[in-house]
């Protein structure tokens, strides 16, 4: 693992730092594949966190390709861990949580953080990786005429040149406002297999989208077009549903999140604190059953975000 927090001279090293593998692998033009640290983090309970980031990354190595999880350590930001630092991540002990606007305060101060999908994003594409599998992204949130809350995924993927598969947006947001406003900021969305965008635990939101691929290759194409275009570095959103066979059963997710949403009115909880308390929520009224769901689409996105990363890698046009 190459450790460059800092030049002979005291003046801090590069950002971020990569893993001897990682560095490799983009020397190759070989696939890599950026995975979020906050999963692992903030996202499960200990100790399945630490077998989930070990399984995440053995799914990536399965299709042939890198996993680079990301994480800040000390206030250095790293792209590939280590087992001692996915450990260290796994532990959650000063972990905090870290989206693209935090990232600096980090490295200032020596924090020690996991990403989120902005600071991943943010981080991978500065490192020059061009896929990033996660499970949901961020988007508007509902009463958005009132709370003006929305997630900052939207604004940094519009300016960052990565290709992101997830299950769609966190079902808990409002979805039809967040595909508008990624349509305002020029953000391609592809259905990946499939003409709706997904509902995160369910595999259709009911929203259409405007384009469908089938195969990796497809996409790799139309990254080798985005970057033939020119213009605004926006990212571009493969939209992966979870299996039907896979995905928390309609009625009671339906069910579930309404009585979620009128808790949260109830006891006033606004702001940053909305989101997982809502999340946590579901997990606790489904028995879990919303967690398993989430998990199956991210192992999905996983793989393949990997087989993405593979044709990008193989493509013919490639300098």
């Amino acid at each position: 693992m190459s450790q460059h927090t800092a030049s002979a001279s005291g003046v801090p090293g590069p950002v971020p730092v990569l893993s001897d593998e990682v560095r490799e692998a983009l020397d190759r033009q070989g696939p890599v594949v950026a995975l979020e640290s906050t999963i692992i983090a903030h996202g499960l309970p200990r100790p399945r966190n630490l077998a989930v980031a070990a399984e995440l990354e053995a799914l990536v190595r399965a299709e042939g390709a890198v996993p680079a999880t990301v994480a800040v350590l000390d206030g250095v930001a790293h792209v590939g861990l280590d087992k001692d630092q996915l450990e260290r991540v796994a532990a959650g002990e000063g972990v905090r949580k870290l989206g693209h606007r935090d990232l600096a305060p980090a490295l200032a101060t020596g924090a020690t953080g996991a990403t989120t999908v902005s600071a991943t994003a943010f981080l991978a594409a500065r490192a020059g990786l061009r896929v990033f599998a996660t499970g949901g992204l961020g988007g508007v949130h509902r009463e958005w005429a009132q709370t003006q809350d929305e997630s900052a995924d939207l604004a940094l993927l519009a300016r960052t040149r990565i290709t992101v598969v997830c299950a769609g947006v966190k079902s808990i947001l409002d979805v039809p406002a967040t595909l508008q406003r990624l349509e305002t900021l020029g953000v391609a969305v592809l259905g990946y297999g499939t003409g709706h965008f997904p509902g995160f635990y369910l595999s259709s939101s009911g929203e259409p989208v405007d384009w469908s691929v089938s195969r990796p290759e497809e996409v790799a194409a139309v990254m080798a077009a985005q970057d033939r275009l020119g213009g605004a570095e926006s990212a571009l959103l493969v939209a992966n549903p979870v299996a039907e066979a896979d995905q928390l059963d309609p009625g009671l997710h339906d069910r579930v999140l309404a009585e979620a949403l009128a808790e949260c009115r109830d006891r006033g909880i606004t702001g940053q604190a909305v989101t997982p308390f809502l999340l946590g929520f579901l997990v606790r009224a489904t028995g879990g059953a919303s967690l398993e769901a989430n998990l199956a689409a991210v192992r999905g996105n996983v793989v393949l975000g990997a087989r993405i990363a593979g044709a990008w890698a193989d493509r013919e046009d490639r300098a």
